[in-house]
């Protein structure tokens, strides 16, 4: 969780426990996030509620290898996980939804 208000702010109506780290606040590295995240080798669910162009940086390193400004719209989520794909892990883009379907 980025310690930013708004993301705070959506955090809170999630009703869950959250960690608020530093590594996520706005202007963070692509990299840290993912780093932050345990990525690719934590075992736990994790939910980033972060800020652009961040967000939109760790979703196309993610799923391209390189760095790239791709757009996220505010209140979107994007769902990506981890799947063995001959034998090596691979990021897979499982569900985005725009806020207008939320």
């Amino acid at each position: 969780m980025s310690p930013a208000q708004r993301a705070q702010q959506t955090a809170a109506t999630l009703a869950r426990k959250y960690k608020t780290l530093p590594e996520l606040a706005p202007g963070a590295e692509a990299k840290a996030v993912l780093a932050a995240a345990g990525w690719p080798d934590s075992k736990e669910t994790v939910l980033i509620v972060g800020h652009q162009p961040t967000l939109g940086e760790v979703a196309a390193l993610l799923l391209t290898s390189h760095a790239a400004e791709w757009s996220i719209k505010k209140a979107a989520v994007w769902w990506l996980s981890q799947r063995a794909r001959d034998g090596e892990g691979a990021p897979a883009l499982r569900v985005v939804l725009s806020p207008d379907y939320l």
